[in-house]
């Protein structure tokens, strides 16, 4: 079967990728399922709220995923590989393990980033000449407005895997240069839209580990050189790979999780090397036991966890990944006549959201404001105890009125509640060591796992679970942390209690809920 590959389209279009040039393959998962997620990742930061050119936020644009000529990065030596995919590269890789089962199986690769696309509003002169502007309003009342625009680009690859162990595969992913002009009413002037050459290439590799086992990866590099590698960010972006991500699919696979690995696995997994990337499955997530492998993987340049979704109940791309639309559409709405005028000239992308907050019907508005995934069932509450009888140590809190009702959080105090953490009566100020779960928790705690902190608080939420406030020990801004009351929040069973418990100011009985009879 013969590599098939399939690129963008030209500059000021869309992407030109025909999935019936591509096929998935028999039972092969289609890109489909990741696609709301994949374009989250494309266009995140992008524009952001309020969504107009003079905001300064939007001055400061192409934070993630950019890979730019490799002289114009390393003009002061070589890049450093860290965790902040917002550092600039000229490469990213990802390595990733997969199970297969037959000699038949198929990889497809899909390379994704936006090129840069500069948007130069011109104005005709009496002598019928044009001449840059930055502003300029027609007979209408519309406004244009010079910006720099963004082409998303696509490139497919799909490989035999057979054929992949035995040799590796180059493809380029890059695009071409373009321009084209459009006019405005009334021969006010036009619209001229430029892209710069972007020269790049993906390379595919496979290496068999074991029976059935496979390690896979794929490193796209910015192969282009900039004419001036001094020159400012902003110039050398014309010439970069923007938001850059990679998916990978196929048919007879199954991708193993590079955070929660099998047990059996762990070593291998630990020895794939990812740089500005951080791959996780895509896809639904499980519904079975095996929640370790899926048929779609995703490698992005910001930190998912495994099997991200797009909220169902959001109506839209807001260009901040999906994440508090409904306060995003309120400060929408309350945006002035003049400054919606300005977001609307800014990008077309800009007057999307503009007409869809504008139309948007009052029930698609109201499941914005929140919905229950899950719900911990509730523990059936022992008798109520006598007055002033203690909660057992160990046991059930002593009843208490539901939180929302007059006295709720009677009794509770954060800097002074003890909680039980393996048998140790941990509170502010006592020191404990992190072991964040693998599955359920923030994303970023992945990387505190083992470091040490002090307890600031007890909180209980209102759904009777208990979460302490911490902060770690080398953190230099530790205090200043403490000062404004910004903490890290970890449950008892992510902690490992250090040294002896602090000591009590009079004896107390305290049980697992964190609750206490002086």
């Amino acid at each position: 079967m013969p590599d098939a590959v399939v690129e963008g389209a030209v500059c000021g279009g869309g992407a030109a990728v025909d999935d019936g040039a591509v096929p998935d393959g028999p039972g092969g998962p289609s890109f489909e399922q990741l696609s709301a997620v994949a374009d989250a990742v494309l266009y995140e930061g992008y524009l952001l709220y309020p969504y107009r050119r003079s905001s300064p936020k939007n001055r400061v644009r192409w934070q993630f995923g950019v890979l730019l000529p490799r002289n114009w990065v390393e003009r002061d030596g070589p890049v450093t590989v860290g965790v902040a995919g917002s550092a600039d590269s000229w490469y990213q890789q990802t390595e990733c393990l997969l199970r297969t089962g037959g000699s038949d199986a198929v990889l497809r690769v899909r390379v994704r980033y936006l090129q840069m696309q500069h948007k130069q509003v011109e104005e005709t002169g009496r002598d019928g000449r044009h001449r840059a502007v930055e502003t300029l309003r027609t007979g209408d009342g519309t406004t244009h407005l010079t910006f720099d625009e963004a082409v998303p680009r696509e490139t497919d690859l799909v490989v035999p895997l057979g054929d992949l162990l035995r040799r590796e595969r180059t493809v380029p992913v890059g695009a071409a240069a373009g321009e084209e002009s459009e006019p405005l009413p009334e021969g006010v002037g036009r619209i001229v839209r430029r892209c710069e050459e972007v020269r790049a290439s993906t390379t595919l590799t496979a290496e068999l580990l074991d029976d059935g086992l496979v390690r896979l990866r794929v490193r796209t590099e910015n192969t282009g050189r900039a004419a001036d590698p001094y020159a400012v960010r902003d110039e050398a972006l014309r010439h970069a790979l923007i938001a850059t991500h990679t998916l990978i699919g196929g048919a007879g696979v199954a991708f193993v999780s590079p955070t929660d690995p099998p047990a059996d696995l762990l070593e291998h997994v630990q020895g794939c090397r990812n740089a500005f990337a951080f791959p996780v499955l895509g896809g639904e997530p499980p519904t079975g036991r095996d929640g370790n492998t899926a048929p779609l993987l995703l490698s992005a340049p910001i930190i998912l966890p495994d099997h991200p979704q797009i909220a169902p109940e959001s109506p839209g791309d807001l260009y901040d990944a999906g994440e508090i639309d409904e306060i995003l559409t309120l400060r929408t709405m309350l945006l002035t006549d003049e400054e919606k005028r300005e977001a609307r000239a800014t990008d077309p992308r800009a007057a999307e959201i503009l007409d869809r907050v504008d139309t948007m019907p009052p029930e698609v508005f109201s499941r914005l404001h929140g919905v229950i995934r899950s719900l911990t069932p509730a523990t059936p509450a022992a008798p109520s105890p006598g007055p002033g009888a203690p909660a057992a140590v160990g046991g059930l809190a002593a009843e208490r009125p539901a939180w929302w009702q007059e006295g709720g959080d009677d009794g509770l105090s954060p800097t002074t509640d003890p909680v039980l953490v393996d048998g140790v009566c941990v509170r502010s100020g006592s020191r404990v060591r992190l072991r964040p779960r693998s599955r359920g928790t923030d994303a970023q705690d992945m990387f505190l796992a083992g470091r040490t902190a002090r307890v600031a608080a007890v909180f209980h939420d209102v759904d009777g679970s208990v979460h302490l406030a911490v902060t770690l020990d080398d953190d230099p801004a530790a205090e200043l942390h403490t000062w404004y009351g910004r903490f890290r929040y970890f449950r008892p069973d992510e902690l490992e209690p250090l040294g002896p418990p602090v000591a009590a100011d009079h004896p107390q009985t305290i049980n697992s809920e964190g609750q206490q009879a002086k």
